[in-house]
């Protein structure tokens, strides 16, 4: 793996090196591969919370509050249940329900058929599902737009109802769902919420979150001692302590390690691992695309 980041930092400026042949080649040298998935890599795959698919699905929401984009609007304190649920039911089908099969996600699965790894992702969205990804492979630290916990936490569990979800869209009206659809909690009373972390609460972990938790510290146990890919994809600095830190810490403590980082933005990396990191700065979708052609 040295020799190929070697030759990736001394050939990068020239044509016949290109970042998908490049990243092949590390998939293929490597022992095991870690792959941690942030927002950017739905946003390459068309799954943005800004722009058109924003505007086109909430004009009444941005146009009563002054909502720059989606994530920001999810998390916002409406002014009441009613008004809340009238946002999650539209963003939950737009977001997990209804979402479509993403060709990137498409492609990593392919790049990864046959190789010894496993995902974290701070996506809460059904991109892995919807691309038919081995879910036992995929750990979900910041939970799930498709299922529901209780705004207390009084109790680790988690739900879903996915026609009570287009009931809500399909019956809303000003901005508003009828009180009669609200969800409330079954211990505590409580109303529900969507099954996502936040900064000031954490998030409900069932015994499912637990599951994943374990399989992927697992496979970091199994593995800590081998030729290491840590391979980022689109994560930003919302939340580095769940992939990019840990990542960075992880290469830092394996000299066979390798961290790869597939990002347009140009991120701190610390003094500690740059001499085993590697960025990719080029369109996340077409370095994907073009790796999995050659898989």
């Amino acid at each position: 793996m040295e020799q190929l980041k070697t030759q990736w930092q001394t050939l990068a400026t020239e044509s016949s090196v290109s970042q998908a042949d490049c990243l092949h080649q590390l998939i293929e040298e490597a022992e095991a591969i870690v792959i941690g998935i942030g927002a950017g890599m739905s946003a390459a795959t068309g799954f943005t919370y800004v722009g058109k698919r924003f505007t086109d699905a909430f004009p009444d929401f941005i146009a009563k509050y002054r909502f720059f984009d989606m994530l920001q609007a999810s998390l916002f304190e409406f002014e009441n249940a009613q008004e809340y649920w009238a946002f999650q039911s539209r963003f939950s089908l737009l977001n997990f329900f209804d979402q479509p099969v993403g060709q990137a996600y498409v492609d990593l699965r392919q790049m990864l058929a046959d190789k010894n790894h496993h995902i974290i992702t701070t996506n809460a969205d059904n991109a892995f599902y919807a691309a038919d990804f081995d879910m036992d492979k995929v750990f979900r630290i910041q939970g799930e737009y498709g299922l529901w916990q209780c705004s207390n936490h009084c109790h680790q569990q988690t739900y879903q109802d996915e026609s009570l979800i287009r009931q809500m869209v399909r019956e809303q009206s000003d901005m508003k769902v009828s009180e009669a659809l609200i969800p409330y909690c079954p211990k505590c009373g409580a109303g529900l919420e969507v099954n996502k972390r936040t900064k000031e609460k954490g998030m409900v972990e069932d015994d499912h979150f637990h599951e994943q938790k374990a399989r992927y510290e697992q496979f970091l146990k199994e593995n800590q001692a081998k030729k290491i890919l840590f391979l980022e994809i689109g994560v930003g600095h919302t939340t580095p302590q769940f992939i990019k830190h840990p990542f960075q810490q992880m290469t830092q403590a394996n000299p066979k390690a390798l961290f790869v980082t597939m990002n347009q933005k140009d991120y701190f990396t610390p003094h500690a691992v740059r001499s085993q990191t590697i960025r990719m700065d080029e369109d996340i979708a077409n370095v994907l695309h073009s790796a999995a052609l050659k898989a």
